[in-house]
């Protein structure tokens, strides 16, 4: 339908109403231009993008993607949110993680998030990286209870943590009523974290105690995170987060707990990335599927799924670590746009140790931001009606609805994690992603791309792992590992040398005609930590040899043009191989050039290439 402006004038009215076929051969013109001859369909298709799932993002959506059954916000099948409201009467839960061993310190910690901006705590209570349960009282002294939510992660005891934050609520004269939080019991997560097969039977009994005693506290998290951590995609990540649901569903009912009670008793936990549409469509995705969980099993009414959104920890470096900040702030965005009801932004320095109290003000303030000074949580559901969201929250559904149906026929997902078919499954899917990353398909700003070899480390306090000396469970991976392993072995080169592994730039002619693979090339080897010397401005055949005698680098890479390939690059490689350069590489695609022994390009596996170089280099 469409609207009429009061005064009668439609903006659009001079203009023609174009088709889908002459967008398509308008595209043909333009790829006929870049010597590309496709028609038609095939058009549309080379200007697409490929992700994972099976799932492909095209360069138009039209009204015809429009999504038939997204219903209303609060009402099933509760893709557009939750709640009618939505987050618009105060904006999502600010749920700050804190994972500090000393009460005292955490004290400290706590009081100052909640005094500027933090709604909610998630704390590590028990085991190595974790507040002692007997200091829960102290590090909880001047929080009020009844204002501020918790959620607990307590994987090595559940049951004494559980049982002091109760008697801390009794002690300090909180309600019942008035409890707010969750207790985190994940007995299927922390199998999949470490292997220990799951008993349910703790994570059943809280529950009940909670649905009888405490309304507003949830008992279970069913946590994605374990599957994202370990290399699962977008709909893999749901299609486990559903196995997982539905299991405890099953324990809890079995129990004697209604399907409404037990979905009450129940917090999912997703991961939040910088690809924020496809953020903001796993969270709607996510909350249409449990909606049909829920009519399954006989509530319909009982499917509104409370949503817990963590930035990832996958997509945080250790490099350039201040780029993180970017990478958390487009996560919260999806997360906020996409329904989340509690937001934990990872501070920026989280993959390097503890983070500091600057850390921290910048994670919190992320929300705030978004919220108070960008008001994204004023509107509901602000992508909704988005073509291309509405389509990308349907196909990645159906991905992880048939997944779910996988891990069901395999068993449930306490067979499939015991059989290996989830870790087999993850580590293809993240076998494939390792290649895009390791060709730069997938790049990762200050570590693939323009990283800085000479960039100062951050350094923070080690954070203990609460999983060290797990017998088994599914890995933990990061975008940055493979990278990181080179630029670690440049830096033990550094500490043990006084520099850095170096490679010559030959650059042949002019400037113009070198500069982009010049570029290119400090680029790639600087990923490995490799300095590239680009001194002179350009060589010949002629002071070749004598500029790679002056670099001290032992690998040489030619950059120019092709022109200027064809008319110098034989002549200038056996110069610098006649001066000793172990290893000669072009930057430009492969070609059958005398003494050049490997090409650089768009697309090559860096990670090969730079290993390859260190290797030869002797850098251990």
């Amino acid at each position: 339908m469409t609207v009429q402006p009061a005064d009668g004038l439609s903006p659009a009215a001079a203009f023609p109403d174009p088709s889908h076929d002459q967008w398509q051969s308008l595209v043909e013109g333009v790829l006929r231009k870049s010597g590309k001859e496709v028609t038609g369909s095939a058009a549309e298709e080379a200007l697409s993008t490929t992700l994972e799932d099976g799932l492909t993002t095209r360069p138009l959506y039209t009204a015809s993607d429009e999504s038939p059954d997204t219903g209303f916000p609060g009402f099933a099948p509760f893709t557009r949110g939750s709640r009618a409201e939505g987050n618009a009467a105060g904006g999502w839960d600010v749920r700050q993680r804190h994972a500090l061993t000393d009460p005292a310190r955490l004290n400290e910690a706590l009081l100052g998030d909640l005094e500027n901006g933090v709604t909610s705590l998630w704390l590590t209570v028990g085991g190595p990286a974790g507040v002692p349960v007997d200091g829960l009282a102290r590090a909880l002294e001047g929080v009020y209870l009844d204002l501020a939510p918790l959620s607990l992660d307590a994987p090595a005891d559940l049951d004494a943590a559980a049982t002091e934050l109760l008697r801390l609520y009794e002690e300090r004269g909180v309600a019942k009523n008035e409890a707010r939080g969750t207790l985190g019991a994940d007995p299927l997560g922390h199998e999949a974290r470490t292997g220990v097969e799951a008993d349910l039977a703790p994570a059943v009994r809280w529950a009940q105690r909670c649905e009888a005693e405490y309304p507003g506290l949830r008992a279970i998290v069913v946590d994605a995170l374990p599957y994202h951590e370990a290399g699962g995609s977008a709909g893999e990540e749901l299609g486990l987060s559903l196995a997982a649901g539905v299991a405890y569903l099953r324990a809890l009912t079995a129990a004697g707990m209604s399907v409404e009670a037990a979905c009450g008793q129940l917090e999912f936990r997703y991961a939040a990335t910088a690809d924020q549409f496809l953020t903001i469509a796993k969270l709607r995705a996510a909350r249409r599927l449990w909606a049909r969980v829920a009519e399954a099993s006989g509530a319909p009414a009982a499917g509104a799924q409370r949503q817990h959104a963590v930035t990832s920890p996958v997509m945080m470096t250790r490099r350039d670590p201040w780029v993180n900040m970017l990478r958390t702030t487009l996560a919260t965005l999806g997360a906020g746009v996409g329904g989340a009801d509690s937001v934990t932004v990872l501070p920026f320095d989280h993959a390097l140790g503890l983070p500091d109290a600057f850390a921290r003000r910048i994670a919190r303030n992320t929300s705030t931001i978004l919220m108070e000074e960008s008001h994204l949580a004023r509107v509901i559901d602000p992508a909704g009606g988005s073509w291309y969201v509405e389509r990308l929250t349907d196909e990645l559904a159906a991905a992880a609805w048939a997944f779910f149906q996988e891990t069901e026929r395999a068993g449930g997902l306490p067979a499939a994690l015991r059989s290996g078919t989830v870790a087999e499954r993850l580590a293809a899917t993240w076998a494939v992603r390792s290649s895009k990353l390791a060709r730069r398909k997938e790049p990762i700003t200050g570590v693939s791309e323009f990283p800085m070899p000479g960039e100062r480390p951050v350094e923070r306090e080690p954070a203990p792992d609460a999983y060290a000396g797990a017998p088994g469970g599914l890995p933990r991976v990061r975008r940055d590992e493979a990278f990181e392993a080179l630029r670690a072995r440049s830096d033990a080169h550094l500490a043990a040398t006084g520099s850095r592994p170096k490679v010559f730039v030959a650059a042949l002619g002019p400037a113009a005609a070198h500069t982009a693979r010049v570029s290119f090339a400090v680029n790639l080897f600087g990923a490995g930590g490799i300095e590239a010397v680009h001194d002179p401005v350009s060589v010949d055949a002629d002071t070749a040899a004598g500029a790679l005698a002056a670099s001290g680098a032992p690998v040489a890479v030619l950059c120019s043009s092709d022109a200027l390939y064809a008319e110098q690059a034989e002549q200038v490689a056996g110069a610098l191989k006649s001066a000793g350069a172990a290893q000669v590489f072009l930057a430009g695609r492969p070609g059958e050039y005398a003494d050049v022994d490997a090409y650089v390009f768009a697309g090559c596996d860096a990670v090969a290439v730079l290993t390859s170089v260190l290797d030869r280099m002797g850098v251990a």
